[in-house]
């Protein structure tokens, strides 16, 4: 495990698409097929599992937890589920009218805790809200002129700006404000815009390239997203375009902000790397997990064949071996391996100091969730 790892948990046989932290930190929930598994955090211990949400019937593609601890699940059943946690550990769970034709795709709280935004695949955001006399929650969309599926959804910090992109290859910013539950004080002297009226575009941006992850950076407002064609972007209300590209080329699929001048981005090479603003603008500056060498000798990965499951890189270490074997003729004892094994779906803040972001998590194809040191 290399120094930049904090922690490093297996916590499933299949691909995690989607995880994130309670305020607290005490609480991890995690996508895993069609449940959403929620784990108790313990300190040097192997997190426990606490609760599985069943009531989705296809893969649940994105999970969140709100300020006050009330989970939201979306799926490709094409609905969404606000759990609320009950005295007793376990979770009471709240139809949401969605009112979409195709798959949810992901779905983010609004920072107040009382809203929350999900994308979907019928090119619609739904902005949901509880409603008391019902007792359900139901939403209004936002639809024009998203032309294609919503893959990422960031709220900004004033709880009204709401950022998303999709595979049009626009990044857009529209209003959340819903009546009655928001304040025109929370976007005043905003620079963006001097009416926010519900679902208008405030802005819009076109790359090209699926747009896989957004984030805001409320302090400087500005706005970072991640492409598919592997590069990293910031935007601001001035509407110019900032572009590093990533050394690697492979599609980023998450961003998150360490600090004015600095964001963490995950993707399909399996390890976090950091971008950094300098003189010369945004640019790539390092690998956050530097490769590990592995000094296994080659048998000892064929040895016991029952124990296959028990190794979850067997099937990836065997197959560099065999290519090693076909390519030079003999097979290389040093592989250089990532924590992440497979491509990270999913970066979030895990420690803030003062603002600054010291360490995020990641969730991958591996079905691992692990946190590292920035």
């Amino acid at each position: 495990m290399s120094d930049s790892v904090v922690v490093n948990y297996k916590l499933a046989k299949a691909p995690i698409y989607s995880h994130c932290f309670s305020q607290d930190r005490s609480i991890l929930a995690l996508t895993l097929n069609s449940d959403c598994l929620v784990f108790r955090l313990i300190p040097n211990g192997k997190p426990q599992l606490v609760a599985t949400l069943p009531d989705h019937d296809k893969t649940v593609t994105s999970v969140d937890i709100s300020i006050h601890g009330r989970i939201v699940t979306c799926s490709q059943d094409r609905n969404a589920i606000v759990w609320e946690p009950l005295s007793d550990g376990s979770y009471k769970p709240t139809l949401v009218l969605l009112r979409i034709n195709r798959a949810a795709t992901c779905v983010k709280w609004a920072p107040s805790g009382y809203k929350f935004a999900v994308g979907s695949s019928a090119r619609i955001i739904a902005i949901c809200y509880y409603e008391q006399e019902n007792d359900w929650w139901v939403s209004k969309h936002i639809k024009k002129p998203i032309k294609s599926t919503v893959n990422c959804l960031s709220w900004h910090p004033n709880g009204i700006m709401l950022a998303c992109g999709g595979t049009d290859g626009y990044v857009r910013a529209f209003s959340g404000f819903v009546k009655g539950l928001d304040s025109k004080e929370q976007v005043s002297n905003s620079p963006w815009a001097d009416k926010f009226p519900f679902g208008a575009l405030i802005r819009e941006w076109y790359d090209g390239a699926w747009i896989h992850g957004v984030a805001w950076r409320g302090s400087q407002e500005k706005l970072a997203f991640v492409t598919h064609n592997g590069t990293f972007n910031v935007v601001d209300a001035s509407d110019e375009i900032l572009t590093a590209e990533y050394p690697e080329g492979l599609p980023l699929t998450s961003v998150v902000w360490v600090n004015d001048h600095e964001a963490v981005c995950g993707g399909f090479s399996c390890h976090p790397v950091l971008f950094s603003e300098g003189a010369n603008g945004w640019q790539f500056s390092k690998n956050i997990d530097k490769s590990v060498a592995s000094r296994t000798p080659v048998a000892a990965s064929f040895e016991g064949g029952d124990d296959q499951d028990e190794n979850p890189s067997f099937g990836i270490s065997a197959l560099r071996k065999f290519k090693d074997l076909d390519l030079k003729g003999k097979v290389s004892t040093q592989v250089q391996e990532c924590t992440h094994e497979n491509a990270i779906m999913e970066l979030a803040p895990y420690a803030e100091s003062s603002g600054n972001v010291t360490e995020v998590s990641s969730c991958g194809l591996d079905g691992k969730v692990v946190i590292y040191r920035v």
